[in-house]
């Protein structure tokens, strides 16, 4: 048996693109620059709804965020889609890190607190998500926190043909990324063929989707009421 023994494949944008316009029924020669221009919107907006449709495991990432006593908004990265786990982090003087968890609660809990300035050790957070989102603290930090760090879901990276970029996204999700560009670009190329490809891209996304969980075990426990102090 011979086998390649490499696990570099990774397509360029451009390449999917021609793939998913053969998939269409257009070939590579009939390829004009509208088409394009409609390809790399087809591909940004597909990737956006990927961000919307779950957490993507490659897409998370640990931030850190100093904390300063008294503050208690704090402004989040421009590519932050939801925060995750979340904790603070305390140093208990020999150097060593202590992690704490803490909990997402809602605008109107958050608006319920009638003291939002109350001072002491971080239990809850509230995250705005506006277009430029923050996160508040609550109570806000008193001094004796040294930083806020949480996992977080990113937006994922633009699609542009610039230089032969690729994707980022899997290996095992780039048959769901050339199916559901091919569905998008038949609505505007190749409107005859939206029904076949349709069930295709829904086929391929579902397929990698099961793949992109971890693998762990789940417990249910009462909430430990005397966990935070």
């Amino acid at each position: 048996m011979t086998v390649s023994g490499t696990f570099n494949y990774n397509p360029s944008l451009g390449e999917l693109t021609l793939y998913a316009f053969n998939l269409c029924g257009i070939r590579n020669t009939a390829l004009l620059q509208e088409h394009m221009e409609s390809a790399r919107m087809a591909s940004n907006l597909l990737l956006g709804r990927w961000s919307s449709e779950g957490v993507n495991l490659w897409m998370v990432d640990l931030q850190t965020i100093a904390l300063v006593a008294g503050q208690s908004d704090y402004a989040l990265p421009a590519n932050n889609i939801v925060m995750l786990d979340t904790y603070i982090q305390t140093d208990d003087g020999s150097g060593s890190p202590i992690d704490r968890l803490i909990l997402p609660i809602s605008r109107t809990e958050y608006a319920s607190y009638p003291n939002k300035e109350q001072r002491g050790f971080p239990t809850t957070y509230w995250q705005d998500r506006q277009i430029s989102g923050t996160v508040s603290l609550w109570p806000v930090p008193d001094g004796t926190q040294t930083s806020l760090k949480f996992y977080q879901l990113c937006q994922i990276d633009d699609a542009d043909f610039n230089n032969g970029q690729t994707v980022n996204a899997p290996y095992y999700f780039l048959e769901a990324f050339a199916y559901g560009l091919a569905q998008r670009l038949a609505m505007i190329w190749a409107p005859d063929r939206v029904q076949m490809l349709k069930p295709l891209a829904d086929e391929s996304y579902q397929i990698a989707a099961m793949q992109n969980v971890e693998t762990a075990q789940q417990y249910i426990s009462p909430m430990i009421s005397g966990y935070f102090r």
